[in-house]
């Protein structure tokens, strides 16, 4: 299991915005140096999600899933596969704590397996969190000023 929690300086409604309207998504989720499309992207239980993240290079990284329950500002369930490694289903949650204005989000990945947890981590998850939360802080900021 993988636990991430990060504050941002923005109310809660707008950070749960960012997570399930697919053109803020595509904004600020994965590493800088990818872009990201939304194939689709259905907010509601039971609803599919896929998105392809592609590099300068041209080289494509998909990934989908499935929503759990009804998403919302309490909490986000869903699946997530990277279909360069099929069969290898992870568990995701986040939920958001609004706190004066701002918003503690906390997101929980939990594993088929340790061998699962430590592939995702040795490729390259830490920076694609990094780099997703900075983004996000950046156009959450954007967000607020217009």
């Amino acid at each position: 299991m993988i636990v991430i929690t990060r504050e941002f300086d923005a109310p809660r409604d707008l950070v749960f915005r960012a997570h399930t309207d697919p053109d803020l998504l595509m904004r600020w989720l994965g590493p800088r140096d990818l872009s990201t499309a939304i194939d689709r992207y259905e907010v509601r239980n039971g609803g599919a999600w896929r998105y392809v993240q592609t590099d300068a290079e041209g080289n494509a990284y998909g990934f989908h899933g499935v929503f759990h329950g009804d998403p919302s500002p309490d909490a986000i369930v869903q699946t997530f596969e990277f279909e360069g490694a099929p069969g290898h289903v992870c568990l995701q949650s986040a939920t958001f704590a609004e706190r004066s204005g701002k918003t503690l989000m906390r997101a929980v990945s939990a594993f088929q397996s340790v061998e699962d947890r430590d592939a995702m981590v040795a490729s390259g998850m830490e920076r694609g969190v990094h780099d997703s939360g900075e983004r996000l802080t950046e156009l959450l900021a954007r967000l607020q000023a217009s």
